[in-house]
């Protein structure tokens, strides 16, 4: 019992409680907003799911607070052998998700589906800083740039091949660009890698299948779906659920086209838009205000952390936050293709929920043990005359 009442005392004093907070908050408001989103078709099934996914989410959040990521990131040959094992299992397994992609895993007795790439790209952050951190001395050394690209461009490959999934398979990308800029590899290869993608779009996009290149020419070519009734469907139905909230909304359960149920992606994808109708524009500014202060909270400690990875880690973690937000937001309000990349925290999918979830508490567990960096062990420390000991 004694133990126990230590524990408690350390997790409530050394972890990030601000952060845990934070995401209870965004959670239980987006809980909220899917419980009037599915209001028309009956919510008591998607509230009862993400309430759950909620509970279970803490629970995680505090387990990996109290581990060490450091003895998490040494196996890594270990975690990339799992995530691709269970990656791979779609290929066999894998059923169809609400965007079409076979991305999802269904297994009985649980009350929901688990995707795999979801749950991966936490252990892909970690495979990756400590990668980095083992050469960080060299890191724009040729080979180990190759070696990092290597890795994200099979993680990439593989996911589009198995399940088709192009969305989750590029923020395994957003997070390589990030870590690696932050982490300080030599913008030459920033460069280089621009002009790589300028010479090879042009042959890649029209290789693709017909609706993901459509989604994309149709930013440039009008003559896409002009009627607007094919792949210009769901964004513009996206932005009549924005314009008809306004500044303040209709009020929840009182959206004319989220009751309506105009959109079936509305509590998933599209859920922004749902708030925007019935919240309006203030509802949204509240939404954007809460995931941005989770960025900020998890760059922080990552900023005050002493250590290389840990520090590459939770920059890693943020960039990924980033980049879903970023994209989802863009794609409600018609800046980006459609891609099927769920808003954090906000919406409905227990696998979504308890990622998140996994990915703050491995910040929180950095939060409580800044560690310093493992180089300064080799520094001699100077005496009291300045000269080395």
């Amino acid at each position: 019992m004694g133990e126990f009442r230590r524990w408690v005392k350390d997790f409530f004093t050394k972890a990030d409680i601000v952060l845990m907070l934070l995401c209870i908050v965004a959670t239980i408001f987006g809980i909220v907003c899917i419980s009037s989103a599915t209001a028309s078709v009956g919510n008591t099934r998607f509230v009862s799911i993400q309430t759950a996914a909620l509970i279970l989410g803490v629970a995680i959040y505090i387990f990996l607070t109290f581990i060490d990521v450091d003895i998490i990131a040494e196996r890594r040959e270990l975690l990339l052998i799992f995530c691709v094992l269970f990656i791979g299992i779609l290929y066999f397994f894998g059923v169809e998700g609400e965007t079409g992609n076979k991305s999802w895993l269904d297994i009985p007795l649980l009350p929901v589906n688990i995707q795999p790439a979801e749950i991966c790209k936490i252990f892909f952050i970690i495979i990756l800083a400590k990668t980095m951190s083992v050469s960080q001395n060299k890191l724009s050394n040729p080979l180990n740039v190759a070696k990092m690209a290597m890795l994200t461009g099979f993680f990439f490959a593989f996911i589009v091949a198995v399940s088709s999934d192009a969305g989750v398979a590029l923020i395994y990308v957003f997070i390589f660009i990030t870590m690696a800029f932050v982490g300080g590899v030599n913008m030459i290869w920033f460069l280089a890698g621009i002009a790589v993608i300028a010479v090879a779009a042009p042959i890649i996009i029209p290789m693709l299948p017909e609706y993901q290149h459509d989604r994309i020419m149709m930013f440039f070519d009008p003559t896409i779906d002009p009627t607007g009734q094919n792949v210009r469907w769901q964004t513009n139905l996206s932005l009549r659920y924005i314009q008809n909230g306004g500044i303040s909304g209709q009020g929840l359960y009182n959206g004319t086209m989220v009751k309506a149920n105009t959109m079936a992606a509305q509590h998933t994808d599209f859920i922004f838009s749902s708030i925007a109708e019935e919240l309006g524009m203030l509802g949204c500014i509240v939404v954007l205000l809460l995931l941005a202060a989770i960025v900020v909270r998890c760059i922080y400690v990552g900023v005050k952390s002493g250590n290389y990875m840990n520090r590459i880690i939770c920059i890693g973690i943020a960039g990924m936050l980033l980049f879903q937000i970023i994209i989802n937001v863009g794609m409600c309000v018609g800046l980006f293709p459609v891609i099927g990349l769920t808003l954090p925290f906000i919406s409905y999918g227990g696998s979504s929920i308890v990622t998140m979830f996994m990915a703050m508490g491995i910040v929180s567990g950095i939060h409580m043990r800044p560690a310093p960096d493992a180089n300064a062990k080799y520094i001699r420390p100077r005496t009291s005359n300045g000269l080395m000991e």
